[in-house]
């Protein structure tokens, strides 16, 4: 690690994070909330909101694929993704679904503003109606293949990734 130049898990705990949440809105795989923990953490995300059926830590599955990021990465869970909009409406964050709907945004043309989260969606029904009205807006990752989604673990790095250039690197 001291090659890498890493930090350790205590001095992880007290770097400034980035002003972005990451809603995981009844994600089934564990596989999948494990890899979202591990890319929260290379990207320093402030928070990590697991609802509904998604699985929280500890658990062996999650940890196996999180490789320790399940115990660095701050997290909360809720029983509904509504109840999380709420307490991040309360909080002053901006929510954008990551989804493909009639008026998205392409990612390339969104600008992330501090203190937003995004509400990535089950890895089959997508982010939940009831959710939706939270939102203010949705954005879309554009794909030029022959599939119609990604995986969702690669659409939060994807998004983490968009979000940790145009906030953390430009400054």
């Amino acid at each position: 690690m001291e090659e890498l130049n890493r930090l350790s898990k205590d001095q992880y705990e007290g770097v400034p994070k980035l002003p972005v949440v990451i809603v995981l809105d009844n994600i089934r795989s564990l596989s999948n909330v494990g890899a979202v923990f591990r890319s929260a953490d290379a990207f320093r995300i402030e928070e990590l909101f697991l609802c509904g059926i998604t699985a929280c830590p500890p658990h062996r599955e999650i940890h196996k694929t999180a490789l320790g990021a399940d115990e660095t990465v701050r997290w909360r869970y809720f029983s509904t993704t509504e109840e999380a909009c709420q307490e991040l409406k309360t909080m002053g964050y901006g929510i954008y679904a990551v989804e493909q709907v009639d008026d998205s945004v392409m990612l390339q043309d969104f600008c992330t503003p501090p203190r937003t989260a995004f509400i990535l969606g089950n890895e089959v029904d997508g982010v939940s109606d009831s959710a939706l009205p939270y939102c203010d807006g949705a954005v879309e990752i554009p794909q030029e293949g022959t599939k119609h989604s990604l995986n969702v673990s690669v659409c939060s790095g994807i998004i983490m990734w968009h979000s940790f250039k145009q906030l953390f690197l430009k400054k």
